[in-house]
């Protein structure tokens, strides 16, 4: 039994690593920010030796993390590997930008505009035409995805929700969609820092009040994208996802929620990228 075990796993390791796709680490420099800025690409197998054109997701990171964290920590290119290979997710490309560092007080974190550090300007005016270009993306709503944990769940929500002409869906992970908890910080006058301009960037650009603020005008563009809201039954921020999707569903917008055991982890969001990838795909023209 133990030689057929052996025998296997000769066989399938390299029919798996054939398969398997790799991971780029590239930088792009910014006038928009006056900095360069590093990002991880996943590349399918194959890549290389074909024209091909490809969907697109952008998966962000949380708070304190940088773009390394999905591959270091997330361990995405095993679980993407896999989903292609079994044909849960389609052949894409997932771009994971950086926008943050583990010195939140000194460290610029955020994918919003704020002052001195125009991130939303920088992704949509700079990265994004660049990333597209250099990576055989498509490049138009019908095969653009965004996704994200914590703080890139609450940015990836936000962005779908101001830029709905730009993505088909998009997948929020334990999202930070408001920033009740932390006023204190925010009325921290005397120490306006990074952290505290992240907090308050947060909470005025929050994705609640979005919703219950929106014209009908708005609330149609929003039905043009696809919605799941996935947040851990002992997170945290669990609220604040039951609130989006209640709010969502009072104005029409149609979207899923799926509270599963868990917590604000990365063991939740390995499996997270695991329902959001083929959801991403489902949603691609």
């Amino acid at each position: 039994m133990k030689r057929i075990a052996t025998l296997l796993c000769l066989v399938l390791v390299p029919v798996l690593s054939a398969r398997a796709g790799k991971i780029v680490t590239d930088k792009i420099f910014s006038e928009i920010l006056g900095a360069e800025v590093k990002y991880n690409v996943y590349l399918p197998n194959g890549f290389d030796q074909t024209d091909k054109t490809y969907p697109v997701v952008y998966l962000l990171h949380g708070l304190s993390d940088d773009y390394t964290a999905w591959v270091q920590k997330g361990n995405m290119q095993m679980v993407v590997d896999e989903l292609i290979g079994s044909g849960e997710a389609c052949e894409m490309v997932i771009v994971m930008p950086n926008a943050g560092g583990p010195d939140t007080h000194n460290t610029w974190n955020g994918y919003f505009n704020m002052p001195g550090w125009s991130y939303e300007d920088f992704f949509f005016q700079e990265f994004l035409p660049a990333v597209e270009k250099k990576y055989r993306i498509i490049g138009d709503k019908g095969h653009r995805a965004v996704m994200g944990l914590s703080m890139g769940g609450g940015g990836s929500t936000v962005y779908a929700q101001r830029h709905p002409d730009m993505f088909s869906s998009c997948y929020a992970m334990s999202a930070w969609l408001d920033n009740r908890d932390s006023a204190g910080v925010r009325r921290n006058e005397q120490k306006k820092d990074c952290l505290y301009y992240v907090c308050e960037a947060v909470h005025e650009l929050n994705a609640l009040d979005f919703v219950e603020n929106a014209d009908e005008a708005t609330l149609e563009k929003l039905r043009t994208v696809k919605w799941f809201i996935d947040c851990g039954d002992d997170d945290f921020l669990l609220d604040l996802s039951v609130e989006l999707y209640q709010k969502m569903r009072d104005r029409k917008v149609k979207s899923e929620l799926r509270v599963r055991n868990g917590v604000h982890n990365w063991e939740y969001w390995h499996h997270s990228i695991r329902l959001a990838l083929p959801f991403a795909t489902r949603n691609f023209n």
